[in-house]
C-alpha cells in the first residue's frame, strides 16, 4: 500500500513537472516597442505616420512585389523579390514592366494572392472611379510611386505596370505598393474603417488587437510564404510614445523593452545599466526643405546658400551625443556618389554674412523665415531641442526663425500640397526628415516634373540642370552606369541647395538585454522577423 501511494505521488510528480516543462517551453514572447509616434500609425494596409508607420504596421503586415533586403548590417539595403519573384522592363518599350508574381502564397484571411489581387490594389491607390479607392492611402502611395500609370493582367501570376514615361528608377518605387486582401475588405462591408480592425495582407506578422492613441498588437503568421523568415516572436505591442523622456521611463521601468530615438543626455547610463544602444548610418537627410515661391526670401540662391554656410553642424551633432554626422549635402559626404561640389558647405558665420548682404540684408535688416516643424515623428529625431539650438545659430548670421510647431501628420499633409496651400501656414521651408535611398529619391524631391502636388518636390524648386541629369538617368537601365548620374545630381544640389542641410541621422534605438537576434539594417526599415526575446 505505502509503495502504490508513493508510484502515485511519483506518477503525479513527474506530470506535473512535464506540464510545466510543456508550459514554460511554450511561454508567450513577446515584445514591446515604444514608437516615437503621437498615435498608433492606420491599420489598412498603407499606414500613415510617415516611414515609422510602414516599419512597423506597414512591412510586418503587408508586402509589395518587391522588398528591401534588410539581412545585414554593412551597406545601404538593396531591393529583393518579395510577392513577385521576377520583373523585367520592356526592351521595346521602356514604359512597361513585367512583373512574376510568386505562387502559393495566400493572406492572412487564407485567400490566394494573385494578379487579379494586385490590379484590386493598384485601382484602390490610383483609381479614383474604383469602389475600393482610398483617398488617404492613395496620396501617400502617389506621392511615392507618383509614375505609375496602368497596369494589365497577362494571366493570374502576370501582371504589366505601365509609368508615365521611361523609369529606370521604378522598382525602387515598386517597394511602396502594399497589398491588402480583398476578400477581406468585402467581408467587412467595402468599409476601410471596418477593416482596419482586422486587416489582412501576406507578411509575417498579423494585426490582432487595435486601439488608437493607445496600442497595436502583432502574432506570428505561422502559415508565412518564407519559411526562413518565420517569426521567432509570438506576439509584438506597439505604443505611441511621442516624448523622448517618457519612452526613457517607459524603458528603464520594464514598461517596454525596445524605444526608438532615446535622450541622447540618457545614452551614457543606458549603456551603463546594461541596455543595448544601437546606432547604423542609414540613408536619411535632415533638412530644411526651402520654399522658394511667393514672398519666400529662399527664393534667392544666396540666401539659401547663406542659410548653409550659418549652421554649426558640429555643436548640433555634439549636442546629440554623437548620434547623428554633419551634413554638407543631399548625400552624406562618406557615400560614393557624393560627387566633388564647388561648394563646400560648412560652419562659416563669415561666409554667411557676406553672401547676405550680397543679397540686400544686415544685421539692422535681418532674414525673417517662418519654419513648419514637428514636436515628434518618423525620423524627426529630437525636432524641438534641435531646431532651437538651430535658432540660436542663424540668429548669429543675420538669419531669424519663427516656428510653427504641429503635430506630425498634419506636417505630412502639408507637405503633400503646394507650398501655398492653406495646410503650409504661410511657412518659408519644412524640417522634414527625408530619404535618400536610391536613385528614385532624386526625382521625387527634386524633379520640376515632381511639384506638390503631383509628388513631393514641395518648395517648388527648379534647376533645368538637374532636370536634364535625372531625365537621362530615366532612360538608364543598367544599373552599374546610374552612379555617373547620381554624383552630377548631389552636385548641384549642393551648389544650388533647394534645402537646409542639417545632418544624417545614425538611427539610434535601445534594446533590453532580453532581446536578441536583431539586426540592423542601413534602412528606414527592419527586419523584426529573427527578433527573439530570453
Amino acid at each position: 500500500m505505502t509503495r502504490r501511494i508513493a508510484g502515485l505521488w511519483t506518477t503525479a510528480i513527474v506530470g506535473l513537472s512535464l506540464g510545466l516543462g510543456g508550459a514554460l517551453a511554450h511561454a508567450e514572447s513577446v515584445l514591446r516597442i515604444g514608437m516615437t509616434a503621437a498615435d498608433v500609425p492606420t491599420t489598412t494596409g498603407m499606414p500613415n505616420n510617415g516611414f515609422e508607420g510602414m516599419r512597423f504596421l506597414g512591412y510586418p503586415i503587408f508586402e509589395a512585389p518587391i522588398q528591401w533586403d534588410l539581412s545585414k548590417p554593412d551597406g545601404f539595403a538593396g531591393i529583393k523579390p518579395a510577392l513577385a519573384t521576377e520583373w523585367k522592363i520592356d526592351p521595346h518599350d521602356n514604359t512597361k514592366w513585367t512583373f512574376v508574381l510568386r505562387r502559393g502564397v495566400k493572406f492572412h484571411d487564407g485567400t490566394d494572392f494573385n494578379a487579379d489581387a494586385v490590379l484590386w490594389n493598384l485601382a484602390r491607390y490610383y483609381d479614383d472611379k474604383a469602389p475600393q479607392y482610398d483617398p488617404v492611402a492613395s496620396s501617400i502611395t502617389r506621392a511615392r510611386a507618383p509614375v505609375f500609370k496602368s497596369a494589365k493582367k497577362v494571366d493570374d501570376y502576370t501582371v504589366e505596370m505601365f509609368t508615365t514615361q521611361p523609369a529606370s528608377y521604378f522598382p525602387f518605387q515598386a517597394v511602396y505598393f502594399l497589398m491588402s486582401s480583398p476578400a477581406q475588405f468585402a467581408k467587412m462591408g467595402n468599409d476601410w474603417a471596418k477593416y482596419a480592425a482586422a486587416p489582412a495582407g501576406t507578411g509575417p506578422f498579423r494585426l490582432t488587437k487595435f486601439v488608437p492613441r493607445e496600442t497595436v498588437e502583432l502574432e506570428k503568421h505561422p502559415g508565412y510564404w518564407d519559411p526562413t523568415r518565420i517569426a521567432k516572436l509570438d506576439r509584438i505591442v506597439l505604443r505611441p510614445i511621442p516624448e523622448a523622456t517618457t519612452r526613457l521611463a517607459a524603458l528603464r521601468s520594464g514598461q517596454v523593452d525596445w524605444i526608438e530615438v532615446p535622450p541622447p543626455d540618457a545614452i551614457p547610463s543606458l549603456k551603463a545599466a546594461g541596455f543595448q544602444v544601437m546606432t547604423n548610418k542609414y540613408p536619411h537627410v535632415w533638412p530644411y526643405v526651402f520654399n522658394v515661391t511667393g514672398d519666400s526670401p529662399f527664393k534667392d540662391k544666396r540666401v539659401r546658400l547663406a542659410a548653409n554656410y550659418a549652421v554649426d553642424r558640429d555643436g548640433l551633432v555634439k549636442l546629440l551625443n554623437g548620434t547623428a554626422e554633419p551634413a554638407a549635402g543631399f548625400l552624406n559626404p562618406s557615400d560614393p556618389n557624393f560627387g566633388s561640389p564647388q561648394n563646400k558647405l560648412k560652419y562659416d558665420p563669415a561666409k554667411a554674412k557676406a553672401l547676405l548682404a550680397e543679397a540686400g540684408y544686415s544685421a539692422a535688416k535681418p532674414v525673417k523665415a517662418k519654419i513648419m516643424i514637428s514636436s515628434s515623428g518618423s525620423g524627426q529625431m529630437l525636432p524641438l531641442p534641435m531646431n532651437e539650438f538651430i535658432q540660436q545659430t542663424l540668429k548669429e548670421s543675420w538669419i531669424e526663425l519663427e516656428f510653427a510647431v504641429v503635430e506630425w501628420n498634419t506636417m505630412l499633409v502639408a507637405f503633400r500640397q503646394p507650398p501655398a496651400a492653406p495646410q503650409a501656414l504661410g511657412t518659408h521651408a519644412i524640417n522634414i526628415s527625408l530619404v535618400s535611398s536610391d536613385v528614385s529619391t532624386f526625382y521625387r524631391w527634386f524633379h520640376s516634373r515632381s511639384f506638390a502636388p503631383t509628388s513631393s518636390n514641395w518648395g517648388h524648386w527648379k534647376n533645368d540642370q538637374l532636370d536634364a541629369v535625372l531625365n537621362k538617368i530615366e532612360v538608364t537601365f543598367d544599373p552599374g552606369s546610374l552612379a555617373g548620374g547620381m554624383r552630377a545630381a548631389n552636385e548641384i544640389l549642393v551648389d544650388d541647395p533647394p534645402w537646409l542641410y542639417i545632418v544624417h541621422d545614425l538611427n539610434p534605438r535601445v534594446l533590453s538585454p532580453k532581446v536578441k537576434g536583431f539586426v540592423q539594417a542601413q534602412s528606414w526599415f527592419q527586419d523584426l522577423t529573427p527578433v527573439r526575446m530570453d
